[in-house]
């Protein structure tokens, strides 16, 4: 029997504004309102606002929560000031990925780690299976959040505007406020995101991210969805948990070895993960730009000129920022190299492409 489906906070707006709804790693969540297309252009131009809700927050406490944490995560936390943030990923001992997360440094011996919401329950599982021996407690608390993401070159002023935190403007890229109120609790504001802009996200009580919804519609925020959020992170060179990131797929496969720090004395997969790096590994994701109109989709066979796969697209789409058809997609490694050619089968035809750098889309962070 299929598991019941879970609602955010926002999910009676959701369907009061009239958005499309469809399951997403177990919650009902809105795929687009306006449109993909208009959705995507405002957040690329102006600002968006997403429901992000069904993502998981783990908290860890304890004396030993900085080597706890440090062990689990391929990033090295021991540098991580209060107040910053890191992006990595949890791994299995043979290098597969567990989850990518965010980590939050909170105090000097707090953290909060952010992780995808179809991973919360197995995420919880494996920090608990490991923490055998370290002095830490570790807690899920994801159902007392709540949490939106504005995004876009305007989404400081309209946060500062709406909420009144004129520090903000100070806030540096991948790192946070944290405020308590004594109306609303405790509220965190970090200038992070998942789409290539400025941006930034609010982890609040769900009810006061439901105020702070309606406070943001009030002034004109366009509200999207979670089809724009794929393209946008797409166009940005992002992964996705289970499309570019997997138990099968390591970060080293993934290319994303710069956030595995081999230089501190270990962490769960290192050993792995190392040597994947130093003998290179058998399959790599790679962007590939399509000559063809034709639009690439997850599971099309990559092929070389005389029809053998050699790969499987991850994801793909028609760009919209940039009107070309490109993808993601896991390849033998043998033929990972920039400008090597590579087709892509789509149904009955085969579309010719080239292999190109993943990130497609200049990004545009405040750093």
């Amino acid at each position: 029997m299929d598991q019941e489906l879970k609602f955010t906070c926002l999910h009676d707006e959701h369907v009061a504004l009239g958005a499309k709804m469809s399951p997403f790693a177990g919650f009902d969540m809105p795929i687009q309102y306006a449109g993909i297309i208009p959705e995507h252009n405002a957040v690329r131009t102006a600002v968006g606002m997403f429901d992000v809700s069904h993502m998981g927050e783990i908290f860890v406490d304890g004396p030993q929560a900085e080597a706890f944490v440090n062990h689990v995560f391929t990033g090295d936390v021991r540098t991580l000031e209060p107040g910053r943030i890191l992006y990595g990923m949890m791994c299995y001992p043979d290098g597969g990925t567990v989850d990518d997360l965010l980590v939050y440094r909170e105090f000097e011996s707090g953290y909060l780690l952010v992780v995808n919401a179809a991973n919360i329950q197995k995420d919880y599982e494996w920090l608990l299976s490991q923490a055998e021996g370290y002095e830490v407690e570790v807690f899920n608390d994801s159902d007392s959040w709540g949490q939106i993401a504005l995004q876009g070159p305007k989404a400081e002023d309209m946060i500062v505007k709406v909420m009144g935190i004129e520090e903000l403007r100070e806030v540096e890229f991948y790192s946070f406020c944290d405020l308590e109120d004594e109306d609303t609790g405790r509220v965190i504001v970090s200038r992070t995101g998942y789409t290539g802009e400025d941006g930034f996200e609010i982890y609040a009580s769900p009810d006061n991210i439901l105020d702070l919804w309606d406070a943001f519609l009030e002034e004109g925020v366009q509200p999207c969805g979670l089809g724009c959020r794929d393209t946008l992170r797409f166009e940005a060179g992002l992964p996705l948990y289970g499309d570019e990131l997997s138990p099968e797929i390591s970060p080293v496969m993934a290319g994303l070895s710069m956030f595995c720090k081999f230089d501190k004395p270990e962490f769960i997969g290192k050993e792995a993960l190392l040597a994947q790096k130093t003998e290179g590994p058998a399959r790599k994701v790679v962007g590939i730009g399509l000559e063809d109109s034709a639009v690439p989709r997850a599971g099309y066979p990559v092929e070389l000129e005389d029809g053998t796969q050699v790969g499987t697209v991850t994801t793909g789409y028609h760009s919209i920022s940039l009107d070309k058809s490109l993808c993601f997609a896991l390849v033998d490694a043998a033929y990972s190299a920039l400008d090597t050619p590579l087709f892509i089968r789509i149904r009955k035809k085969v579309f010719p492409g080239k292999v190109i750098k993943k990130r497609f889309y200049k990004t545009n962070y405040k750093k």
